[in-house]
């Protein structure tokens, strides 16, 4: 293949997914705008398909060529339960996965945040913590109530799981009503994220690639 031909497929690949293999091993996926889940978000708004990455994390996961994968986050958040199942993905891979938060991680974003095995964000970064909520028509029937708390302890169980954040204060950042006009929740930056136990650690590219490779490394000896 020329070299032409490969700097267009490399493109393609982009477009399509937003991923792209590099010559170390590491594939580089990214996850930005809105998570579209059941169903299309409108032509002027950007997305996430999740149904375009489930099958990209399967062949991630079975690759031998790929040594790792990098989830970068620049998200406002989107459909709860494709969220859930991009992060449930994540969580059970066998292969290093390091996410890296930029802009933003918010909402259903958080999940997607600490589902990597080590996760880092800049501190200009921002997280958006609230409950769980859902547009269009809602019937006020106690089993529509039973469905958000149920959908939220899954979230909120996930998160605890996946991170060092105590369970109390996660729950308090989600109930604040005094943080976020006509709603309520948290916004946190990069360095309060780290604080509160939800990021590993406080860094940008360079950190998270950095140890994207050694966690490779330390696998690939273990497997020799």
């Amino acid at each position: 293949m020329s070299e032409e031909k490969e700097q267009n497929a490399e493109l393609e690949s982009i477009y399509k997914s937003g991923g792209l293999e590099m010559d170390s091993g590491i594939h580089c996926l990214s996850i930005i705008g809105q998570i579209e889940g059941h169903y299309a978000l409108g032509e002027g708004q950007k997305a996430t398909k999740y149904e375009h990455l489930i099958p990209l994390l399967v062949s991630i996961e079975e690759s031998r060529e790929v040594k790792g994968l990098l989830l970068i986050l620049n998200t406002m958040g989107g459909d709860v339960e494709a969220g859930l199942a991009l992060a449930e993905m994540v969580a059970s891979m066998k292969k290093p996965t390091v996410s890296l938060v930029l802009g933003g991680g918010h909402s259903i974003g958080v999940p997607l945040a600490v589902a990597a095995k080590r996760s880092f964000i800049v501190p200009s970064a921002t997280m958006t913590i609230h409950p769980v909520r859902i547009n269009g028509l809602v019937l006020g029937v106690p089993q529509t109530y039973r469905y958000f708390h149920d959908m939220q302890q899954r979230i909120t169980d996930f998160i605890c799981h996946h991170s060092h954040v105590d369970a109390d204060k996660l729950q308090e950042l989600m109930m604040a009503p005094d943080k976020l006009s006509t709603d309520v929740g948290s916004i946190i930056d990069g360095n309060e994220a780290v604080e509160y136990g939800l990021i590993d650690e406080v860094g940008g590219l360079d950190a998270a690639l950095a140890a994207l490779k050694e966690m490779a490394r330390e696998k690939s000896g273990q497997m020799s």
